[in-house]
């Protein structure tokens, strides 16, 4: 009986399992739609990211109508510290056209920095100034021959050895009695500027082109100019002496010693120059480049100031001395002879 039982058992119990399975299957129906296409959409454009320093172009600083005058001839002064370097003087343009900026002895910004000169350049019909820069290297300036050392390609007035600055004396002026790092190398460039020619390209201007060299250099990571080589110029653009227009072209002020200054020793002026004006007198403000004479001050009443003489006030004649006049004659008394 319990055979019989276990049996039926066994019966249902597959039974079910049979049913359970065919309850679970599933005629597959027919496939769904393809998703609609999507519409293409453009991907954003890329973030800007600033170029490199070591990619950043050559800076453009202004530009003008009309070529700059040709370079002055001077004399270098002295270095007067140890480890300064010479940045060659140059012409700029402001609204009353061009004016000069003297050459001068200055501190580098750091060790292991040459300084490339700036220059002007013709391109699309006009004159753009290229801004000076610091760099490991001397890039492209040009071709324009500056003179002590700066001979239109390169530089070979001195070069770094370590932490010091070694002067090539055969090129530019050291006195040997206070700095002793100097080296003589008689290089074929001139101390002084023999073409004067003071931009590239235009007419009448110099045809040269970057080297492999000078390529790679402008590439460099550059130092901009320092704060004292900023207030030199600054300096410059005020003293009416070195507008163009009124020293023609043979500045008095062709090179200093030391960055903005302008008086006193270490000032070399261009061979032709004028003599080379006193500053002015308090109460003196320039005006269209020549000194404007105030109420109350000493050129009021004659006397010669400025950059250009003030014509002194005609002084009276001297008066006439006066006639001597007769001798009162005495008066006569009773008893005197006729």
């Amino acid at each position: 009986m319990s055979k019989s039982i276990n049996s039926l058992l066994c019966l249902v119990a597959a039974g079910s399992l049979v049913a359970g399975c065919v309850a679970t299957v599933r005629v597959p129906g027919p496939p769904p739609p393809p998703p609609p296409p999507r519409a293409y959409a453009p991907p954003p454009p890329p973030a800007y990211a600033p170029p490199p320093p070591a990619a950043a172009p050559v800076e453009v600083e202004v530009q003008a109508t009309e070529a700059p005058p040709p370079l002055p001839e001077y004399d270098q002064p002295p270095c007067p510290e140890d480890g300064w370097l010479w940045t060659p003087g140059y012409w700029a343009y402001s609204t009353g056209g061009y004016y000069w900026i003297p050459g001068t002895w200055v501190a580098p910004p750091q060790v292991g920095v040459l300084w490339t000169p700036g220059y002007w350049g013709f391109v699309g019909g006009v004159y753009l100034f290229h801004a000076g820069y610091w760099g490991p290297h001397v890039g492209f300036y040009g071709g324009v021959n500056y003179g002590f050392g700066y001979g239109g390609v390169g530089f070979v007035g001195g070069r770094w050895a370590g932490n010091s600055f070694a002067y090539n004396t055969a090129v530019v002026h050291v006195n040997t009695t206070v700095i002793h790092n100097t080296y003589v190398n008689n290089v074929t460039v001139n101390n002084v500027t023999v073409n004067k020619v003071s931009y590239n390209g235009g007419a009448g201007g110099i045809t040269a082109a970057p080297t492999p060299q000078e390529r790679a250099a402008m590439s460099e990571t550059h130092v901009p100019p320092t704060p004292a080589q900023r207030q030199h110029v600054n300096e410059a653009v005020r003293n009416p002496q070195l507008a163009a227009k009124a020293n023609g072209g043979h500045p008095a002020i062709a090179a200093t010693a030391r960055p903005s200054s302008f008086n006193g020793p270490g000032v070399v002026g261009a061979k032709g120059a004028p003599p080379r004006a006193t500053p002015l007198a308090p109460g003196h403000a320039p005006v269209n480049g020549a000194p404007r004479t105030l109420p109350g001050t000493a050129a009021a009443h004659g006397q010669v100031t400025g950059p250009r003489a003030q014509v002194a006030a005609p002084k009276a004649p001297p008066k006439a001395p006066p006639k001597p006049q007769a001798k009162p004659k005495p008066e006569r008394k009773e008893g005197d002879k006729p």
